[in-house]
């Protein structure tokens, strides 16, 4: 069943799970009109095809001390493929980094980056993210406050 079609209940249980990864899968059943192990057995393959990739729980970073959320924009001296690639292998290594996306234009790449505060930050950019191989400059936008922030994407029946 690896390359089967999505149907209206596997769309059902893929929207359910994003909304709530942990609901117990008796409960969900019921959400999507299944018995329990033909829903199990349908989640499972959708984690086989690769639809569902990871369960995580959303932690509330100021309430863990990171009260300072930054978008990088970084720019290389070069966009050879080794070149995009080794940066990417660097900033994966940084725990302060949550997202690096490869973009199309000026800006080579763009980063989410979350810090405990300023000072916190400041070293950062100055000891890790300028001082990366082959970064030509990067400019940063702290945030003010979040609107909006859902995971996953939309799902429609």
């Amino acid at each position: 069943m690896p390359g089967a079609a999505i149907d209206k209940i596997d769309l059902q249980i893929l929207a359910a799970l994003q909304d709530d990864g942990r609901m117990t899968n008796v409960d969900l059943a019921a959400k999507v009109g299944l018995t329990a192990p033909p829903c199990l057995r349908r989640v499972r393959t959708l984690e086989e095809r690769g639809l569902i990739n990871s369960y995580h729980a959303q932690v509330d970073p100021i309430a863990l001390g990171y009260s300072i959320m930054v978008f990088a924009m970084v720019s290389l001296k070069s966009q050879a493929e080794a070149d995009l690639q080794a940066f990417e292998t660097y900033v994966a290594e940084l725990p302060q980094v949550r997202e690096c996306h490869m973009l199309n234009g000026e800006i080579d790449f763009i980063l989410k980056v979350v810090a405990p505060d300023l000072r916190s930050f400041q070293q950062f950019l100055t000891t890790k993210l300028t001082q990366a191989p082959n970064v030509a400059s990067v400019k940063t936008s702290l945030t003010i406050r979040t609107s909006k922030n859902l995971p996953g994407v939309p799902i429609e029946d």
